[in-house]
């Protein structure tokens, strides 16, 4: 399989179209393991988790999310809609990725297949270890 990369130079940050083009070419990209529960999977870019979010959450900062994935028929977590949309969502979160992207130093896609993996990973109930293998994976250039 031929690799395709994105390759995108900055003067300024990349912007919530920036890094949605960036999300849509790594789909095509994920661990096969991963590809079977993609079908429909649709990608949100948001600047930060809301207050609302924040809070469903539990969490001390909306710095500390990256990514969320919602299922079809989830509006929030834990509350299930009573007519299902069938476009599960993954929202990657540009802020907490660019700081992500500063403190790392590392390739900009390169951080976003990751926190897909981790994301999806978590969600469809891979283990740790299966989610580290997958990751690892990809940084052997093994796509």
């Amino acid at each position: 399989m031929s690799q395709q990369r994105i390759i995108m130079n900055f003067t300024a940050p990349p912007s919530a179209d920036d890094l949605a083009v960036i999300a849509e070419a790594v789909i095509d990209t994920l661990p096969e393991e991963l590809m079977e529960f993609c079908d429909s999977l649709a990608i949100q870019i948001e600047e930060l988790a809301d207050e609302s979010l924040e809070n469903d959450l539990d969490l001390e900062d909306a710095f500390d999310l990256v990514a969320l994935y919602r299922s079809g028929g989830q509006i929030a977590p834990g509350v299930e809609k009573k007519v299902a949309n069938d476009e599960d969502l993954l929202i990657l979160f540009r802020r907490p990725l660019l700081d992500l992207w500063c403190e790392t130093c590392d390739e900009l896609n390169d951080i976003v297949r990751q926190v897909m993996i981790e994301e999806l990973g978590q969600n469809f109930d891979f283990s740790e270890d299966e989610i580290d293998e997958m990751t690892r994976r990809h940084y052997q250039g093994m796509l």
